[in-house]
């Protein structure tokens, strides 16, 4: 970012090097800025978000500004307690209330039929408001604090991998913001499973670590995410669905489920390549074209830590100026589903590899 770009000095405050007074005064300090309008990114276990005043039109406008993002792609509104859902909803149903008790606090966003309070801006012109809450204590205490819903997209900007650690904010948002929380690597590293409650029969928007499997015992009408299409994408209820997210500098291809080793050994090894794979396919492929940049991503039946490490390798990639980004394929099972949506999502295109 040019120096005209920077707006504003920005705090990178690392909760776990300093004291509890020194915790509670960071709270109290970035609760100010909140309440006046301001940003302050945070971590939840999903990824680090940026947070303003989700009754605030102004500061969601901040939001969108910050970001890059489009003024269409609605916010994520966090909140620290059930009782906090209530003004910001037309009503409560009992299906959501069935989830929040089984879920919350954790990765879960509900949307319902948003209630006057909630601005347009947050919801991205909608009259439907997503709402979760976080399983992280800085989050659940920062909401505390400064007594606001916080509307909060991830801390990134638009359409770059989102971010897992808090260096990772501060590299996207240095003097865009007054304020960073770090509270170091998060937990999961994939954004929240996204269940639209607005409708007669209930959808999943976006997958993540909560999967249809874990939702349907609680939602008998729960329909399958499925990857959406003509006006579902124009007019998005959810974030993810119309815009290019996730993706790194380079041109990321994603590889066949099933990917032979003659592809590696006819690989040109070039310097500004690289492959994200599991440890596993690593000891494999990695003879067969050793100069290559070989980024491990996780054991390869370890769903957790490769969705985990997935943005932070990403991340990596663009640090190391990476040109060509080949990714390993994997399971859609559970987690699994998750983590291959947002891989579709920041690959430039599949790899086809005729058959010999």
């Amino acid at each position: 970012m040019s120096e005209k770009e920077k707006t504003c000095q920005t705090r990178w405050l690392k909760t776990n090097e300093i004291s509890m007074k020194e915790y509670r005064k960071a709270l109290e300090d970035a609760a100010s800025l909140l309440r006046d309008g301001e940003l302050v990114a945070f971590p939840t276990e999903t990824v680090y978000g940026l947070g303003g005043n989700a009754l605030d039109a102004e500061a969601a406008a901040k939001i969108y500004s910050a970001k890059g993002r489009p003024s269409d792609n609605p916010l994520i509104v966090h909140i620290s307690y059930i009782d906090m859902l209530e003004p910001l909803v037309e009503e409560i149903p009992s299906v959501c209330r069935r989830l929040a008790f089984e879920f919350w606090p954790g990765p879960l966003t509900m949307i319902l039929p948003k209630s006057d309070q909630v601005p347009m801006a947050t919801t991205g012109g909608l009259d439907t408001v997503a709402v979760r809450m976080p399983a992280h204590g800085v989050a659940l205490d920062l909401i505390d604090t400064c007594g606001l819903p916080l509307a909060a997209p991830s801390a990134n900007r638009s359409g770059k991998p989102s971010p897992t650690r808090g260096e990772h904010v501060y590299h996207d948002l240095q003097g865009r913001i007054p304020m960073v929380l770090d509270a170091g690597a998060v937990e999961i590293g994939l954004e929240s499973t996204i269940i639209d409650l607005s409708r007669p029969e209930p959808v999943i928007l976006r997958p993540g670590k909560i999967t249809y499997d874990d939702l349907k015992p609680f939602v008998p009408r729960l329909k399958e995410y499925h990857h959406p299409s003509g006006r579902e994408i124009e007019r998005p209820k959810a974030p993810g669905m119309k815009y290019t997210h996730y993706a790194p500098e380079g041109t990321m291809i994603m590889l066949p489920l099933h990917v032979e080793d003659d592809f590696f050994r006819a690989l040109e090894s070039k310097e500004k390549t690289a492959i994200l794979a599991s440890t596993e396919k690593i000891a494999r492929w990695r003879r067969f074209c050793p100069d290559v940049t070989w980024i491990a991503l996780g054991a390869e039946d370890d769903l957790d830590s490769l969705a985990h490490n997935l943005f932070h390798a990403l991340r990596q990639c663009d640090l190391l100026d990476m040109e060509t980004i080949y990714i390993e394929s994997f399971s859609e099972d559970g987690l699994g589903e998750a983590l291959m949506n947002r891989i579709r999502k920041a690959s430039s295109c599949p790899l086809l590899i005729e058959k010999q």
